[in-house]
Parts: structure tokens; C-alpha cells; sequence
């Protein structure tokens, strides 16, 4: 989506670099952030619950699109891991951080993937999000079940992760295609004006 504005714009690669690059620090920010205030509101069972992170990021690859939408889902667990290690609490914790950077940047690329098309039609933004979060979920029971021998990810510990985030799941693929949505009836006004 915003590689078409910024074309409608005639923006050259430069600024259209700069542009991402400053969407996608502010997206990190935000995925760094946003689990910390949950946490903070809902205690420790929070970000498994809310799944704060993936909100920015999903919107990350919405606007973004795939390439950058990655960026943004590998570096945004690695942020959050190294700022709050330094401060002795690390989150995602050692064990969950290479799942959570793999299911990120899978969620990223397919919700990347609807880019173009949410550009001319914003409500495409609903299945975007709606398969990421399949395909993300889905990559993260596979892979966690693959690897589980060398992790305390057991198959029952995987489907309770997956069943606290759901109420998550139905708010969120309802709130960023709106976000999204919203976005774009902005950028597209000011354009038209």
C-alpha cells in the first residue's frame, strides 16, 4: 500500500527508502513497546494472551509489503529480546525468540503478500490478516512440534499457547484491517485534494 502512495507522490528511491525505513522503525518501536505495556496492564500471561507483537507487525507487512513486512517481523522479537535483556527480563524468552522470529516474518510476508491489492481495495486488508495469522499459528505448531525434542514445547503446551491468544486473534483481525482501512482513506484523501 504505501509503495503505490508514494509513487502517486513521485517520490524518488531515495525518499521511498526512507520513508519504509522510518515506517518500519516506527512499527519496531511499537512491537517493542506495545508487549511491555501489556504486560505491565495484564502481568506475565499477558503477551500470550494479547499478543501485543503482532499487531504492529501484521500492520507492518499490510503496509509495507512482504520484503519489509520481513524486516520488521525478525527484527522486532530480536529488539525486544536484546533492550529487555539488558534490563534482566528478557521477552520473548531465549527458548520462544527463534519461533517467534520464523512465525513473524512468515505473518509479515503474507499479510505483505495483499499489499497491492489492499491499495485499491482497503477491506482486502480483513483476509490478510486473517491468513496471516493462520499461516503464522499454523508455522508455529509445526515447528514447534518438529522441534519439541529440543524444547519444552510439548504438544500441549503449543495448543494452550495458541488457545489464550485467540480471543487476541478475533480482535486483531478485526482491528487492523479497520487501521489499515483508515489509513488509507486518509493518504488517498489528502491525494485527491
Amino acid at each position: 500500500m504505501l509503495e503505490k502512495i508514494l509513487t502517486l507522490h513521485n517520490l524518488s528511491v531515495k525518499a521511498k527508502i526512507t520513508v519504509k525505513s522510518l515506517v518500519s522503525t516506527a512499527m519496531i518501536i511499537l512491537a517493542v513497546a506495545l508487549p511491555q505495556l501489556v504486560h505491565l496492564a495484564a502481568g506475565a500471561q499477558g503477551g500470550a494472551q494479547w499478543l501485543p507483537m503482532y499487531l504492529p507487525v501484521i500492520l507492518g507487512g499490510c503496509l509495507l509489503g512482504s520484503v519489509w513486512g520481513i524486516g520488521v517481523g525478525v527484527l522486532s522479537p530480536v529488539v525486544s529480546y536484546l533492550i529487555t535483556l539488558a534490563a534482566g527480563n528478557p521477552m520473548p524468552v531465549l527458548e520462544r525468540l527463534p519461533f517467534m522470529i520464523a512465525e513473524l516474518a512468515l505473518m509479515a510476508a503474507v499479510s505483505g503478500l495483499f499489499t497491492r491489492k489492499i491499495s485499491s481495495q482497503g477491506w482486502m486488508a480483513f483476509p490478510a490478516v486473517i491468513l496471516s495469522f493462520v499461516a503464522g499459528r499454523a508455522f508455529f505448531m509445526i515447528t514447534a512440534l518438529i522441534f519439541s525434542p529440543l524444547t519444552s514445547f510439548t504438544p500441549a503446551v503449543i495448543w494452550a499457547q495458541i488457545q489464550s491468544g485467540m480471543l487476541a486473534v478475533v480482535l486483531q483481525s478485526v482491528i487492523i484491517p479497520f487501521i489499515v482501512m483508515g489509513l488509507r482513506l486518509i493518504i488517498y484523501r489528502d491525494k485527491n485534494e
